[in-house]
Protein backbone atom coordinates (compact mmCIF):
# COMPACT_ATOMS: atom_id res chain seq x y z
CA UNK A 1 0.00 0.00 0.00
CA UNK A 2 1.43 3.38 -1.05
CA UNK A 3 0.79 5.96 1.65
CA UNK A 4 0.02 9.13 -0.31
CA UNK A 5 -0.24 12.85 0.45
CA UNK A 6 -1.96 15.28 -1.94
CA UNK A 7 -0.61 18.85 -1.83
CA UNK A 8 -2.50 21.48 -3.86
CA UNK A 9 -4.06 24.83 -3.01
CA UNK A 10 -7.12 24.15 -5.22
CA UNK A 11 -9.89 22.04 -3.62
CA UNK A 12 -11.13 20.98 -7.07
CA UNK A 13 -7.72 19.48 -7.85
CA UNK A 14 -7.99 17.28 -4.75
CA UNK A 15 -11.41 16.06 -5.87
CA UNK A 16 -10.22 15.21 -9.39
CA UNK A 17 -7.13 13.37 -8.17
CA UNK A 18 -9.08 11.34 -5.60
CA UNK A 19 -11.65 10.44 -8.26
CA UNK A 20 -8.90 9.13 -10.55
CA UNK A 21 -7.38 7.13 -7.68
CA UNK A 22 -10.56 5.16 -6.97
CA UNK A 23 -9.38 2.43 -9.32
CA UNK A 24 -6.10 1.96 -7.43
CA UNK A 25 -6.34 -0.60 -4.64
CA UNK A 26 -2.73 -0.01 -3.57
CA UNK A 27 -3.02 3.76 -3.03
CA UNK A 28 -4.05 5.08 0.40
CA UNK A 29 -4.55 8.86 0.55
CA UNK A 30 -3.64 9.64 4.15
CA UNK A 31 -4.28 13.38 3.99
CA UNK A 32 -4.83 16.44 1.81
CA UNK A 33 -2.76 19.58 2.38
CA UNK A 34 -3.56 22.94 0.79
CA UNK A 35 -0.14 24.57 1.07
CA UNK A 36 3.48 23.49 1.42
CA UNK A 37 3.84 24.73 4.99
CA UNK A 38 0.94 22.54 6.10
CA UNK A 39 2.55 19.64 4.24
CA UNK A 40 5.87 20.14 6.04
CA UNK A 41 4.12 19.95 9.40
CA UNK A 42 2.30 16.80 8.35
CA UNK A 43 5.41 15.08 7.00
CA UNK A 44 7.27 15.80 10.24
CA UNK A 45 4.76 13.55 11.99
CA UNK A 46 3.76 11.06 9.30
CA UNK A 47 6.14 9.76 6.61
CA UNK A 48 4.52 8.84 3.29
CA UNK A 49 5.55 6.89 0.19
CA UNK A 50 4.23 9.31 -2.44
CA UNK A 51 3.56 13.02 -2.87
CA UNK A 52 1.09 14.25 -5.49
CA UNK A 53 2.36 17.81 -5.60
CA UNK A 54 1.28 21.11 -7.15
CA UNK A 55 3.87 23.80 -7.94
CA UNK A 56 2.26 27.23 -7.62
CA UNK A 57 1.09 27.63 -4.03
CA UNK A 58 1.14 30.57 -1.61
CA UNK A 59 4.26 31.25 0.51
CA UNK A 60 6.23 28.12 -0.44
CA UNK A 61 6.11 26.52 -3.89
CA UNK A 62 6.17 22.80 -4.57
CA UNK A 63 9.71 23.05 -5.94
CA UNK A 64 10.85 24.90 -2.80
CA UNK A 65 9.20 22.23 -0.66
CA UNK A 66 11.19 19.48 -2.40
CA UNK A 67 14.41 21.41 -1.89
CA UNK A 68 13.73 21.68 1.85
CA UNK A 69 13.04 17.96 2.26
CA UNK A 70 16.30 16.04 2.45
CA UNK A 71 14.91 12.58 1.82
CA UNK A 72 11.60 13.09 -0.02
CA UNK A 73 9.42 10.13 -0.96
CA UNK A 74 8.43 9.39 -4.55
CA UNK A 75 6.92 12.50 -6.16
CA UNK A 76 4.51 13.11 -9.02
CA UNK A 77 4.14 16.80 -9.83
CA UNK A 78 0.70 17.87 -11.08
CA UNK A 79 0.81 21.47 -12.28
CA UNK A 80 -0.88 23.84 -14.71
CA UNK A 81 2.55 25.17 -15.70
CA UNK A 82 4.89 23.32 -18.09
CA UNK A 83 7.84 25.62 -17.47
CA UNK A 84 8.81 24.00 -14.15
CA UNK A 85 9.26 20.52 -15.62
CA UNK A 86 13.06 20.77 -15.81
CA UNK A 87 13.25 21.87 -12.15
CA UNK A 88 11.10 18.91 -11.22
CA UNK A 89 13.18 16.32 -13.05
CA UNK A 90 16.39 17.80 -11.65
CA UNK A 91 14.90 16.97 -8.25
CA UNK A 92 14.32 13.39 -9.42
CA UNK A 93 10.52 13.41 -9.48
CA UNK A 94 8.94 10.27 -10.92
CA UNK A 95 6.76 12.18 -13.39
CA UNK A 96 5.47 15.65 -14.27
CA UNK A 97 1.83 15.96 -15.28
CA UNK A 98 0.20 19.06 -16.74
CA UNK A 99 -3.35 19.92 -15.68
CA UNK A 100 -6.00 18.94 -16.55
CA UNK A 101 -4.84 15.41 -15.82
CA UNK A 102 -6.65 12.39 -17.22
CA UNK A 103 -7.05 9.20 -15.23
CA UNK A 104 -5.02 7.33 -17.87
CA UNK A 105 -2.08 9.74 -17.55
CA UNK A 106 -2.11 9.62 -13.74
CA UNK A 107 -2.26 5.82 -13.70
CA UNK A 108 0.73 5.68 -16.06
CA UNK A 109 2.68 7.95 -13.68
CA UNK A 110 1.74 5.72 -10.75
CA UNK A 111 3.13 2.72 -12.62
CA UNK A 112 6.46 4.57 -12.87
CA UNK A 113 6.41 5.04 -9.11
CA UNK A 114 5.68 1.35 -8.56
CA UNK A 115 8.60 0.36 -10.79
CA UNK A 116 10.94 2.74 -8.98
CA UNK A 117 9.98 1.33 -5.59
CA UNK A 118 10.23 -2.27 -6.80
CA UNK A 119 13.72 -1.71 -8.18
CA UNK A 120 15.08 -0.01 -5.06
CA UNK A 121 17.81 -2.09 -3.46
CA UNK A 122 17.09 -3.28 0.10
CA UNK A 123 19.75 -2.47 2.70
CA UNK A 124 22.48 -5.08 3.07
CA UNK A 125 21.92 -5.09 6.85
CA UNK A 126 18.37 -4.76 8.16
CA UNK A 127 18.92 -5.09 11.91
CA UNK A 128 21.51 -4.96 14.68
CA UNK A 129 21.72 -6.94 17.94
CA UNK A 130 22.54 -4.87 21.04
CA UNK A 131 22.93 -5.60 24.75
CA UNK A 132 20.07 -4.31 26.90
CA UNK A 133 20.50 -5.06 30.61
CA UNK A 134 21.43 -8.78 30.67
CA UNK A 135 19.86 -9.75 27.38
CA UNK A 136 20.61 -9.19 23.71
CA UNK A 137 17.88 -7.51 21.71
CA UNK A 138 17.36 -7.09 17.97
CA UNK A 139 16.75 -3.55 16.60
CA UNK A 140 15.57 -2.87 13.06
CA UNK A 141 17.87 -0.24 11.50
CA UNK A 142 14.92 1.34 9.71
CA UNK A 143 13.30 2.11 13.08
CA UNK A 144 16.35 3.74 14.69
CA UNK A 145 16.26 7.53 14.33
CA UNK A 146 18.92 8.78 16.78
CA UNK A 147 21.75 7.37 18.89
CA UNK A 148 22.66 9.55 21.88
CA UNK A 149 25.83 9.12 23.96
CA UNK A 150 25.19 8.57 27.67
CA UNK A 151 28.52 7.79 29.33
CA UNK A 152 29.32 4.10 28.76
CA UNK A 153 25.81 3.63 27.42
CA UNK A 154 23.89 4.79 24.37
CA UNK A 155 20.29 5.92 24.22
CA UNK A 156 18.75 4.31 21.14
CA UNK A 157 15.79 6.39 19.99
CA UNK A 158 13.08 4.79 17.87
CA UNK A 159 10.86 7.80 17.38
CA UNK A 160 9.71 8.79 20.87
CA UNK A 161 10.72 5.41 22.37
CA UNK A 162 14.13 5.22 24.07
CA UNK A 163 16.14 2.10 24.99
CA UNK A 164 19.39 2.26 26.96
CA UNK A 165 22.01 -0.13 25.55
CA UNK A 166 25.39 -1.14 26.93
CA UNK A 167 27.92 0.35 24.49
CA UNK A 168 29.79 3.55 23.79
CA UNK A 169 28.70 5.67 20.86
CA UNK A 170 32.02 5.04 19.10
CA UNK A 171 31.71 1.26 19.45
CA UNK A 172 28.14 1.27 18.22
CA UNK A 173 28.87 3.50 15.22
CA UNK A 174 31.51 1.00 14.04
CA UNK A 175 28.81 -1.70 13.80
CA UNK A 176 26.37 0.37 11.75
CA UNK A 177 26.19 0.67 7.94
CA UNK A 178 27.70 3.81 6.45
CA UNK A 179 26.61 6.31 5.29
CA UNK A 180 23.10 5.43 6.54
CA UNK A 181 24.19 6.37 10.06
CA UNK A 182 26.20 9.56 10.34
CA UNK A 183 27.71 11.32 13.34
CA UNK A 184 26.52 14.94 13.51
CA UNK A 185 27.68 15.87 17.03
CA UNK A 186 30.05 14.38 19.61
CA UNK A 187 26.97 13.02 21.36
CA UNK A 188 24.65 12.21 18.44
CA UNK A 189 24.47 9.85 15.48
CA UNK A 190 21.42 10.05 13.20
CA UNK A 191 19.81 7.78 10.63
CA UNK A 192 20.26 9.67 7.35
CA UNK A 193 17.11 8.09 5.92
CA UNK A 194 15.01 9.77 8.62
CA UNK A 195 16.25 13.32 7.98
CA UNK A 196 13.42 15.62 6.89
CA UNK A 197 15.19 18.99 6.88
CA UNK A 198 18.41 20.74 7.85
CA UNK A 199 18.08 24.20 9.37
CA UNK A 200 21.06 26.20 10.64
CA UNK A 201 22.68 24.16 13.43
CA UNK A 202 20.07 21.43 13.79
CA UNK A 203 18.45 18.54 11.94
CA UNK A 204 14.75 17.73 11.91
CA UNK A 205 13.94 14.02 11.80
CA UNK A 206 10.85 11.93 11.28
CA UNK A 207 8.60 12.36 14.32
CA UNK A 208 9.68 16.02 14.58
CA UNK A 209 12.81 15.17 16.59
CA UNK A 210 15.44 17.93 16.60
CA UNK A 211 19.15 17.12 16.88
CA UNK A 212 22.03 19.58 17.21
CA UNK A 213 24.82 19.61 14.62
CA UNK A 214 28.32 20.22 16.01
CA UNK A 215 30.61 22.65 14.18
CA UNK A 216 33.22 19.94 13.58
CA UNK A 217 30.68 17.78 11.75
CA UNK A 218 29.00 20.41 9.56
CA UNK A 219 31.32 20.11 6.54
CA UNK A 220 31.12 16.33 6.39
CA UNK A 221 27.34 16.41 6.76
CA UNK A 222 26.99 19.08 4.06
CA UNK A 223 28.99 16.91 1.67
CA UNK A 224 26.99 13.79 2.48
CA UNK A 225 23.66 15.56 2.01
CA UNK A 226 24.92 17.51 -1.03
CA UNK A 227 24.33 20.91 0.60
CA UNK A 228 27.40 22.87 -0.60
CA UNK A 229 26.14 26.24 0.65
CA UNK A 230 25.35 24.96 4.13
CA UNK A 231 28.56 25.52 6.09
Amino acid sequence: MLKTLIIDDEPLAHQVIKHHLHACDDIAVLASCYNATEALRYLAQQPVDLLLLDINMPALSGIELLRVLHNPPQVIIISAHKEYALDGFELDVADYLVKPVSAERLLAALNKVRRRIASAEPPAISYIVLKVDRERRKFRLHDISVLEAYGNYVKVWQGAEMTLVSSTLKQLLQQLPQPQFVQVHKSFVVNKNNILAVDNAQIRLTGNQLVKVGKLYRRGLAGLLKLPGWL
